[in-house]
């Protein structure tokens, strides 16, 4: 009994000094790889977050994928179309990225179709007129760039590393929805109405996607602590304001703000209460189309499944006639 109580003191004084060298190297700034020692609620709060990142990529695809037959150009159509493949590709950055923490890909789908993990709000909205894909762009593309430039110094490597790639593509797609609000405001008086209307529409749900108040989060404090976040969700939504208001105003359009106003004391614009009990709502599945979205994504999943075995079929004859010409 006392050999066994002695050991048990050497796991835990052991598993003490390895957390005080894994503290010591996030004060220091340094990258967390995955072989690297860290703790297990590190390594869970960093599955959370890394796949409900890369289930928002690609959900994300949707509300836009409904626009590309119905874009108003073949120009635009190619560029919407580029963008949505780019969402693509930023989800299976971030899945490779939470595969290096010990979760299968299939574990992390199993979780999104299960409604168990979730995805960020704002792609539970409906996209009603062709000047939401120009709205979705400039303020939704905008918000997730103020809040992912940050992550590209993030504690855990993989995570950071694939973040540059993302910011980079979603600087573009800001630019390019903020390229078709220009063009919509700079046209006819029904045009510009479209733009008011979506901005109308998107800009509370914008801000809510920043997450809830720095009170209300339960996350934020640690994630500050293990540098995973940078800033806490009310310095971002405060930087998305002060960033988007000047660009409304060069539109020509309104923020649907009553409250909003400079204060010359802060340096930042004062605005409204936003409506956290619509955001709570959305969150725990009652939004306008959080079943069309999960519905979606599970058909896809399913529909796919013979290319995905057709995929392995062949791999698994590839590498039998590999084998039989190397004997």
């Amino acid at each position: 009994m006392a050999r066994c109580l002695k050991q048990v003191d050497m796991k835990e004084k052991e598993v003490k000094n390895l957390e005080e060298i894994f503290e010591a190297r996030i004060a220091r700034d340094e990258k967390i790889e995955p072989k690297d020692w860290m703790p297990e609620k590190y390594r869970q709060t960093h599955i959370r977050q890394i796949s409900q990142h890369a289930h928002s990529e690609i959900v994300g695809m949707l509300p836009e994928g409904n626009w590309i037959t119905r874009a108003p150009s073949l120009r635009r159509k190619a560029a919407l179309l580029a963008k949505v493949q780019d969402e693509a590709g930023h989800g299976l950055y971030l899945y490779s990225a939470c595969e290096t923490l010990g979760i299968s890909r299939d574990e992390l789908y199993e979780q999104l179709h299960s409604g168990k993990a979730k995805y960020s709000s704002i792609f539970n909205y409906p996209t009603v007129t062709w000047a939401d894909m120009g709205a979705i762009g400039w303020l939704v593309d905008g918000a997730a760039i103020i809040n992912q430039v940050p992550l590209c110094n993030t504690s855990f490597g993989p995570y950071a590393r694939a973040m540059v790639r993302v910011c980079k593509e979603e600087s573009f797609h800001q630019r390019q929805g903020y390229e078709i609000m220009l063009t919509l405001c700079n046209g006819t008086e029904e045009q510009k109405e479209m733009a008011q209307d979506a901005l109308n529409r998107w800009w509370w749900p914008s801000l809510m996607m920043l997450g809830p108040t720095d009170a209300e989060s339960v996350h934020t404090e640690q994630s500050m602590k293990w540098k995973l976040k940078r800033k806490t969700n009310d310095e971002l939504r405060q930087q998305f304001i002060d960033q988007t208001v000047p660009q409304a105003d060069i539109l020509g359009l309104s923020i649907p703000d009553p409250d909003l106003k400079w204060n010359e004391e802060t340096g930042h614009y004062d605005f409204g209460e936003i409506d956290w009990d619509e955001f709570w709502q959305v969150v725990k599945g009652h939004g306008p189309c959080n079943k069309e979205r999960l519905q979606a994504r599970v058909d896809a999943w399913e529909n796919g499944e013979w290319v995905r075995d057709a995929a392995v079929a062949y791999a698994e004859k590839q590498e039998k006639k590999t084998i039989k010409e190397a004997v």
